[in-house]
């Protein structure tokens, strides 16, 4: 085994924790990497690694540096990826378990900070608070009943994606009296029940739902899942929030059913291109709630996501199986490599 391990990050804001960590172990060099160095410069760097860290956000990352079997074929080294959020869009999974890395995530370390952003995109939503805010701000002469929203309590909320953070949103949402129903083919009913979630097929969940609330990945399951077809189906007055990946639901189609009254409002923190452009359309929807990709955002939830994703590249480098390992199929050959 090689003495010494590389552990490297590109050049972007994250918790100090992070760096602290990794320094704290002497048998292991942290490398900061900026990719506008040149090419020559970050291709030196990243031959060296052991362990690559990078954020999961495409618009994030330039094309040439996301974990592709290109980059994978230059980087002889590399052992493990790890992306520094919940999510793996820059990482070719299915490359790196062909090249025997391991890929890990943070899956569910920020769940209560993205619930709790969604249930506050619900109540500004619902509550119309962003748009008495902005009303208070820039007119007189209104009446209060002019803002008047509904409350969370007794509505029905449909999560799409009852894993961590769908099952965290749940919970929240229980405890605002509100009635949960969850629509996720990969958990028993049984399971369901038990985060907080009555299980309803994907008809009723559109049929029945006060809101709906994303929560599952982007993958060729979910993308555009939510497309003109879906939104016409929800109940007239609905409304739609999501803290999951732009790409699952259809923006033109979800501004149409905004613009001609169908849904009564949105609370949209991802996007398709991030941030969006500032006249796009569904900025200029006053029953829009707009955020750019924040609900992972908190200090608490960057400092968490940043010492146990630290803690877990140890793990992995003391050859112990991680709980967040996205491709475990690989597991074997990384014993193997990480011996070496």
């Amino acid at each position: 085994m090689r003495q010494e391990r590389v552990v490297a990050r590109f050049e972007a804001w994250i918790n100090p924790i992070f760096d602290k960590i990794i320094n704290e172990r002497s048998d292991t060099k942290l490398e900061v990497i900026d990719f506008n160095d040149s090419e020559e410069s970050v291709w030196a760097k990243l031959k060296t690694v052991d362990v690559l860290h990078l954020r999961p956000t495409l618009d994030e990352i330039p094309p040439k540096w996301r974990v592709s079997k290109e980059l994978l074929a230059k980087c002889p080294n590399l052992i493990c990826v790890s992306s520094t959020g919940a999510g793996y869009d820059t990482i070719d999974v299915e490359a790196c378990t062909k090249a025997g890395v391991a890929v890990v995530g943070q899956m569910g370390i920020n769940a209560t900070s993205v619930a709790e952003m969604a249930v506050g995109l619900m109540l500004s939503v619902s509550r119309r608070i962003t748009e008495s805010d902005r009303v208070l701000k820039s007119r007189r002469g209104f009446s209060r009943e002019e803002l008047m929203g509904h409350d969370l309590c007794g509505r029905v909320l449909g999560i799409v994606g009852l894993g961590y953070a769908g099952s965290a949103t749940a919970k929240l949402a229980n405890a605002f009296g509100m009635k949960v129903i969850a629509f996720d083919p990969y958990l028993t009913s049984e399971e369901m029940t038990s985060r907080g979630a009555t299980s309803v097929d994907w008809e009723q969940l559109l049929n029945e739902s006060d809101i709906i609330s994303l929560h599952c990945p982007k993958d060729n399951s979910t993308r555009n899942m939510f497309n003109a077809e879906a939104f016409s189906k929800m109940k007239k007055g609905a409304q739609f929030v999501t803290t999951a990946r732009g790409g699952i639901h259809d923006e033109s189609a979800l501004y149409q059913a905004l613009s001609t009254e169908h849904l009564s409002g949105a609370g949209l923190d991802v996007w398709e291109e991030e941030p969006p452009a500032l006249d796009h359309p569904l900025l200029s929807l006053p029953n829009v709630v707009a955020t750019y990709h924040t609900a992972g955002v908190s200090h608490e939830g960057r400092y968490n996501v940043a010492s146990q994703g630290a803690l877990q590249i140890r793990e992995i480098l003391d050859g112990n199986k991680p709980s967040r390992l996205i491709n475990p199929e690989v597991w074997e050959v990384f014993l193997k490599r990480n011996s070496l």
